[in-house]
């Protein structure tokens, strides 16, 4: 049982970051944060008013804010990384709940877009469907606030 813990933990939470796509520039597991700068932009690119088209594409409507290179990151990262569908969410979810140690940053990150689609996806939602995603909404939230209560938490000695 330890052993499929270890690799458990070790398991890629986003595999789709790790598949090169032959119309992306993108290089195999960006990251969107690497500063301070990049944080704050980021939630720029939240608070700014986005659009998910009828196949599931994410873009940023602000033209300036768009137009940054950065923000052809933050498009790809939710057009081709995060996952979109309930099941995939759940799965997410799921590897989350059976994790060890505290996320990398890119995987919190990721998780923190999950969570934000899935808010949006709550939100357009009606009967049964809102349920749906409001239930895999509060499972990422779950998972991010317990690896937040474990990284802010007493650090043990090597």
């Amino acid at each position: 049982q330890k052993g499929s813990q270890r690799i458990q933990a070790r398991a890629v939470l986003f595999p789709a970051a790790y598949r090169p796509k032959r119309s992306s520039t993108l290089p195999l597991n960006p990251v969107l944060q690497s500063s301070l700068e990049e944080v704050e932009l980021l939630y720029e690119f939240l608070l700014a008013e986005l659009e998910i088209s009828p196949d599931l594409k994410i873009s940023i409507k602000d033209e300036e804010l768009a137009s940054l290179r950065k923000a052809s990151d933050f498009r790809a990262v939710c057009n081709d990384v995060i996952p979109k569908s309930i099941p995939d969410i759940r799965r997410l979810s799921a590897n989350l709940s059976s994790r060890l140690g505290i996320l990398k940053k890119e995987d919190f990150e990721r998780t923190a877009l999950t969570l934000a689609y899935t808010a949006y996806r709550t939100a357009l939602s009606q009967g049964y469907q809102k349920d749906v995603w409001a239930q895999s909404l509060l499972s990422l939230f779950r998972a991010l606030r317990h690896d937040l209560m474990r990284s802010s938490g007493p650090r043990a000695s090597p």
